[in-house]
């Protein structure tokens, strides 16, 4: 058994998750995402998906992206 990196369970099911050359375990793919998913930049949501990156920020959707575009020029 491994215990969780997020949470701190002890489980028999965990799974290992390399990211940058690092590796890292949890018990579940909840525990992952809250561990590694990026956030958006607009909303602070974290992105399962892929998302958007626009001028080096990453957003979750185009709406985000477009809201602080149209902030900025305002």
């Amino acid at each position: 058994m491994a215990k969780c990196e997020k949470c701190g369970n002890d489980y028999k099911n965990s799974f290992e998750v390399i990211m940058g050359g690092e590796t890292h375990t949890y018990d579940s793919f909840e525990c992952a995402i809250a561990a590694l998913a990026p956030c958006c930049t607009h909303c602070g949501c974290k992105m399962i998906g892929h998302g958007i990156e626009s001028n080096g920020n990453l957003y979750c959707c185009s709406h985000c992206a477009k809201s602080v575009h149209l902030a900025a020029a305002s």
